[in-house]
């Protein structure tokens, strides 16, 4: 297994939620961490081994600037986790595509700008992790009323296995975290059923840490980890 000790890792969506969770465990396993957020500022996990950095995934500039700013402070990138998202529905009924384009335009497009930026740098490594914090709505469409957050994390399914084909040989390897409910900020308006619950951030955050660790010898292309019974997972 890999020791995170001393590695520099990447978090976007790091102000709250998974990311903040992520940051915080991270960062107690001795990791060093670029941390980014449309507001930095909002960034609770400090440190002397902490860069704090401005992203949105919609600012085509801003992948670039987040590289360069982390190159410079710390010299590598050992791994990327890709958490930042949206989920605003897409109705398969509806009669707009603006929350179609917003979706793609954050939850792929985005990290697509953000993994060329970053893959030459974890070339370098013989090691580099890239941890793509998808969904399990990546995985089946089971609501139409969120038929476009369903098909953008498709999209990013399939942006996590393009990273695992082109950084193979250089012993870059990417996973796809796929969680079912998490109490999070989206999910604050969400009651769910009698007998189904909600997961803790924290429960993802080992789950992410845990991908980091594998070696190249063991290389998983997703986890799926749910909060309720279902056939298929």
């Amino acid at each position: 297994m890999i020791d995170l000790k001393n590695k520099v890792i990447m978090i976007s969506g790091a102000n709250r939620g998974i990311g903040y969770a992520t940051a915080k465990l991270l960062k107690e396993k001795g990791c060093i961490l670029s941390l980014a957020a449309r507001n930095p500022d909002e960034i609770k996990v400090v440190g002397d081994n902490v860069l704090k950095c401005i992203w949105d995934a919609k600012d085509k500039k801003l992948s670039k600037n987040w590289v360069s700013e982390t190159i410079s402070h710390f010299d590598k990138i050992d791994g990327l986790v890709m958490n930042a998202g949206v989920e605003l529905g897409g109705d398969l009924e509806g009669d707009s595509e603006e929350e179609f384009d917003e979706m793609f335009e954050v939850n792929f497009k985005g990290p697509l700008r953000l993994v060329r930026e970053t893959l030459p740098e974890l070339r370098k490594t013989g090691a580099g992790r890239i941890i793509n914090v998808v969904s399990l709505a990546g995985k089946r469409p089971r609501n139409p009323k969120i038929l476009g957050y369903s098909a953008s994390k498709f999209a990013a399914m399939s942006l996590t296995n393009a990273i695992r084909i082109s950084g193979w040989d250089d012993g870059v390897r990417a996973t796809s975290v796929c969680p079912g409910m998490v109490r999070t900020r989206m999910t604050d308006e969400i009651t769910v059923p009698d007998g189904e619950f909600k997961m803790e951030p924290e429960a993802i955050a080992e789950t992410i840490s845990y991908a980091l660790t594998l070696p190249n010898s063991a290389a998983v292309a997703e986890i799926l980890v749910n909060s309720r019974l279902e056939s298929m997972f």
